[in-house]
C-alpha cells in the first residue's frame, strides 16, 4: 500500500510544476528586484557585498524549500540594517557577527518548536495595513533619486535616513543638481511599458501574462545601455547608475568570497545579546510579512507561522555558517512575486537559483542593467502598496482603524520599521482600552412613577478593572430619589474591582435615597448589602 505522506508530496510537486508558466516569469521579476536589494543592504550593513547575495540565495532556496508559504519571498531585510551595522561595529569583526547570526537562527528554531508563531495573529489588521502603506511610501520616494540618475545611496534602502548626515530630504534636494537625462528616459520608457503591460496588454492576450512587463523593461534598459552607454553624450548613463555585482576572476576567488563564523567568541556575552536581538526582530518582521503576504494572496492561503519560524531559523543559521546576512520574509519581494503572477513557492526557489547562477555565469552582463529600470519597477510596487484608495477606505471604517493605521504609517516613515510597529500597536491598544471604557454598560431612562425616576443600567458581557472609571462616573452622576434597575443577566465576567465599587456605592445610595434592584439569572434582590458576597457566594460559576 503506497505511503500517504509520500503521495501527498508527489501531488504537491506536481501542483507546483503545473504553475511553472506562472512561477518562472514571476521568479525572474523577483530576481531582478532582489539582486540590487541584496547588494545594497550588504553595502549599508557594512558587510561584504557578496554576503547579500548569499542571504538572497539561502532565503530563496533553503527557506523556500522548508517554508510552507506559497508566495512569501525571503532574503536580507533592510529593516535589520541598523542592527547589523551596529553589531559588526560592537563585535569588532564580521566573523564574530556571523557566530551571533548562527545562534540567532537556533533561537528562531526554538521559537518555532515552542509555537511562538501565534504571536503574529495578535497584530491588528490596521497596523499590518499601515506597515504595507508605509513601506510603499518609502519605496516610492526613495526610488525617485535613482529614477532621475542621482545615485549617492543604494537602491532599496527602506529607512527614512539614507546615511549618516544625509536625510531623504537633502538627497531629494541635491539630486536636482545631478539629474541624468539617460536615466530619466529609461525610467519613463520603463514606466510606460509597465503601465501599458499591466493595464492593457495583459487583458488583450495570454502571451502578455507569460512574458512579464518588468522583464521587458529590463531588456529595454540593457539595449539602451548598449546603444548609448559609451556614447559620451548626455544620453549616456554613468557607471554608478548601473547594477554592480562582484566579478570573480576564477573559481578560487569565487570561493574566497565566503566567510565562516569565529567560534572562538562563543563565550563572549555580547554575541548572545546580538543573537537575541536578531532573533526577536527578525521573527517579528517575518511574522508581520507573513500576515501581510497572506492578505495580498489572491487565493487567501494561510502560512503556518511556526513552520515559518523554523524555516527562517534554519536559513539564518546556514547563512551565518557561510558568510551571509540575516534573513527574514520580506514584503517588497513577496508583493512583487504576487503582482507578477506567482502561484506557488517554486517562484521563490527559482529566484534563489537565478541569483547564484547569474553571479557565477553572467556578472558582467548584469552590470549593464540601469538602476533606473529597477527603480521604475519599484515605483509601481510602492504605489500599489500605498494606494490612496486604501487610506479613504480605512478612514470610513472609523477612528478605531484609522488612528492606529496612520500612526503606524507616519512612525515607520519617520523612524524605522520596528519603532513604527510598536507605536502603532500602542495606539491600537489604547484604542481598545478607550472602547472598553465606553462599552462597559448601557444606561436607559425608562419612566417616572409616583414622582420617582426609573433608570436601568445593563452591564456588558465582560466588565473588568478597565471599566471601573466609566461605571463609577455613571453611578456618581445619578440624581437623588431614583429607582435603579441593575441588570447583570448577560454578564459573564465581573471583575472584583468593579464589585468593590458597587459595594461602596451601596452606602452612597442610601444617603441619596436611591433604590437598587439587582437582577441576575437566578434571582432578584433589592438593595443588596454586599455585591461581592452576592456574586462570589451565590452566583453560579
Amino acid at each position: 500500500m503506497p505511503n500517504f505522506q509520500n503521495w501527498r508530496r508527489l501531488q504537491y510537486i506536481y501542483f507546483m510544476f503545473t504553475y511553472l508558466k506562472n512561477d518562472l516569469p514571476a521568479s525572474l521579476v523577483v530576481f531582478f528586484i532582489a539582486l540590487p536589494l541584496c547588494l545594497g543592504i550588504a553595502l549599508a550593513s557594512g558587510a561584504p557585498l557578496f554576503a547579500g547575495i548569499i542571504a538572497g540565495v539561502i532565503g530563496g532556496v533553503v527557506v523556500g524549500f522548508i517554508s510552507k508559504s506559497a508566495l512569501g519571498v525571503s532574503g536580507p531585510a533592510a529593516g535589520l540594517v541598523v542592527i547589523v551595522l551596529n553589531a559588526i561595529t560592537t563585535l569588532g569583526a564580521y566573523e564574530s557577527f556571523l557566530l551571533a547570526l548562527v545562534i540567532a537562527g537556533i533561537l528562531q528554531i526554538i521559537l518555532g518548536v515552542l509555537k511562538a508563531g501565534i504571536i503574529g495573529y495578535y497584530f491588528p489588521s490596521s497596523v499590518i495595513k499601515g506597515m504595507l502603506a508605509a513601506i510603499g511610501i518609502m519605496i516610492f520616494i526613495q526610488q525617485i533619486p535613482h529614477a532621475l540618475g542621482y545615485n549617492r545611496a543604494y537602491a532599496g534602502d527602506t529607512r527614512f535616513f539614507r546615511s549618516p548626515g544625509e536625510s531623504l530630504t537633502s538627497a531629494l534636494t541635491n539630486m536636482l543638481e545631478a539629474i541624468s537625462l539617460g536615466a530619466v528616459i529609461v525610467t519613463l520608457l520603463s514606466l510606460i511599458i509597465l503601465l501599458v503591460w499591466d493595464k492593457i496588454l495583459v487583458k488583450k492576450h495570454p502571451f502578455f501574462k507569460i512574458l512579464p512587463g518588468p522583464l521587458v523593461a529590463v531588456i529595454l534598459g540593457v539595449i539602451y545601455q548598449l546603444v548609448f552607454g559609451n556614447s559620451g553624450t548626455i544620453l549616456s548613463i554613468a557607471s554608478q547608475n548601473l547594477v554592480s555585482v562582484p566579478v570573480p576572476e576564477d573559481f578560487s576567488s569565487f570561493l574566497g568570497q565566503f566567510s565562516t563564523p569565529d567560534f572562538s567568541q562563543i563565550t563572549n556575552s555580547e554575541i548572545y545579546i546580538v543573537a537575541i536581538t536578531l532573533a526577536v526582530v527578525a521573527s517579528i518582521e517575518t511574522l508581520l510579512s507573513v500576515e501581510a503576504t497572506d492578505k495580498l494572496d489572491p487565493k487567501k492561503r494561510t502560512t503556518p507561522t511556526n513552520r515559518e519560524l523554523v524555516a527562517q531559523g534554519i536559513g539564518n543559521s546556514v547563512s551565518g555558517l557561510i558568510g551571509g546576512l540575516p534573513i527574514t520574509q520580506v514584503i517588497v519581494r513577496s508583493s512583487a512575486n504576487i503582482q507578477s503572477g506567482g502561484q506557488t513557492k517554486l517562484a521563490t526557489i527559482l529566484h534563489g537559483f537565478l541569483l547564484i547562477l547569474c553571479i557565477v555565469l553572467i556578472p558582467k552582463f548584469l552590470n549593464i542593467i540601469p538602476l533606473a529600470v529597477l527603480s521604475a519597477v519599484l515605483l509601481i510596487v510602492g504605489y500599489k502598496l500605498t494606494n490612496p484608495k486604501q487610506f479613504i477606505e480605512i478612514y470610513y471604517l472609523g477612528k478605531g482603524q484609522f488612528v492606529p493605521f496612520m500612526t503606524t504609517v507616519i512612525a515607520i516613515v519617520a523612524t524605522d520599521l520596528l519603532t513604527g510597529i510598536i507605536l502603532g500597536m500602542s495606539v491600537g491598544f489604547i484604542t481598545i482600552l478607550i472602547n472598553s471604557y465606553k462599552n462597559s454598560h448601557f444606561l436607559h431612562i425608562q419612566n417616572n412613577s409616583n414622582g420617582i425616576q426609573n433608570l436601568k443600567m445593563t452591564l456588558a458581557e465582560e466588565v473588568t478593572f478597565l471599566n471601573k472609571g466609566a461605571i463609577l462616573r455613571e453611578l456618581n452622576n445619578l440624581p437623588e430619589n431614583v429607582f435603579l434597575e441593575l441588570d447583570v443577566r448577560k454578564t459573564r465576567v465581573l471583575d472584583y474591582d468593579v464589585l468593590e465599587i458597587l459595594d461602596e456605592f451601596a452606602l452612597k445610595a442610601k444617603e441619596k435615597n436611591i433604590t437598587i434592584k439587582l437582577i441576575s439569572e437566578k434571582s432578584v434582590v433589592v438593595n443588596p448589602i454586599s455585591y461581592k458576597d452576592f456574586f462570589i457566594l451565590k452566583r453560579p460559576a
